[in-house]
């Protein structure tokens, strides 16, 4: 009797032993992979607004989320490996910083959760089904990039009231590149504006547009949104400058580099509020059940250090409207 007592006093022991021992085991901390197309300085702003919208969810890099950060380098064909590498080490959620991105994330992988930061139309892309439920493992924002095209039209021509002609600049590499230039056409149309497409695949054909563009008497510029653009910010607006080209762009870093002005939506916003969806997926949310968010915050910036450089007055009228002026 007293040996059956002690082995059973042993198991309780043992038992009450273990029980701390389960509860002491460390949570798993979820593991978030982040891609980007361009050089790490190119998306810093975005990086450190993704990383905001993770401290105001009470998330802390290293403590209790990890990020996994991958980069192209401005090279398309690097972003593949990049999506496998994401998919290897088992990450909880991939974060695509843009469609360039987007596209090889989603052949990478159709069970890890893919959050777009931004995308001009997801739909349009295939990424989704429909942007109220997206149905597959693909959620997150788009900016709308198709119907702003119209804006930055009309803004280009309040800024410069002759144009006539206007030079769009694009790449056909770019997934909404086609669609983007399909609803430009629209708009200039409306606006009595003759429109001149120049194709810019990679790099090496940067500064032949823009020559292109001032042989083709030109009064303007827009700038569509690319992976080739973004890595090469500073000739493009240095291009411009010296053709006395005005030009509108997609992003407010090509702004602050020297180019003439940007509208759309706040990328930066855009990629705070990816922090949300993030939040939402880990905390057991399907992609295919959240809807894809659109734009809230907007964004219309005048260089006007560019504008006297290139011998452009801009209406007061239009300056009140701006959202920031660089002077």
């Amino acid at each position: 009797m007293k040996k059956k007592i002690t082995i059973l006093a042993l198991c309780a022991l043992l038992l009450a032993l273990s029980v701390p021992a389960k509860a002491q085991q460390p949570k798993k901390v979820p593991r978030i992979g982040f891609l980007a197309a361009t050089k790490p300085a190119a998306v810093a702003a975005r990086v450190e607004a993704f990383r905001q919208g993770l401290r105001e969810l009470g998330y802390v890099e290293e403590k209790n989320i990890i990020v996994d950060y991958r980069y192209g380098e401005g090279k398309a064909d690097r972003l593949p490996a990049l999506a496998a590498d994401l998919v290897r080490v088992k990450v909880d959620v991939i974060v695509s910083a843009g469609p360039a991105v987007t596209r090889p994330a989603s052949e990478a992988t159709k069970t890890i959760p893919i959050v777009m930061a931004q995308d001009g139309d997801p739909v349009a892309s295939g990424f989704v089904a429909s942007l109220a439920r997206p149905g597959g493992n693909i959620t997150g924002l788009a900016t709308l990039a198709p119907e702003l095209s119209g804006k930055q039209l009309e803004l280009l021509k309040e800024i410069v009231p002759k144009l006539s002609r206007v030079a769009v600049i694009g790449s056909s590499i770019e997934p909404n590149n086609a669609q983007i230039l399909k609803e430009t056409e629209l708009a200039a149309g409306a606006f009595k504006v003759k429109l001149q497409y120049l194709d810019v695949p990679s790099s090496n054909d940067i500064e032949m547009a823009f020559q292109a563009a001032a042989k083709g008497r030109a009064d303007g510029v827009v700038l569509l949104g690319s992976v080739v653009f973004n890595a090469h910010r500073k000739q493009i607006v240095e291009l411009a400058v010296k053709h006395r080209l005005p030009a509108t762009y997609t992003r407010p870093e090509f702004v602050e580099e020297g180019g003439l002005m940007t509208y759309g939506p706040s990328i930066n916003d855009l990629f705070r509020r990816a922090a949300t969806y993030v939040d939402k997926i880990l905390k057991g949310a399907k992609p295919a059940d959240l809807p894809v968010e659109q734009p809230k915050k907007f964004e219309f910036i005048i260089n006007l250090k560019t504008a006297k450089q290139i011998g452009l007055t801009i209406s007061p009228n239009v300056l009140a409207r701006a959202d920031r002026v660089i002077r």
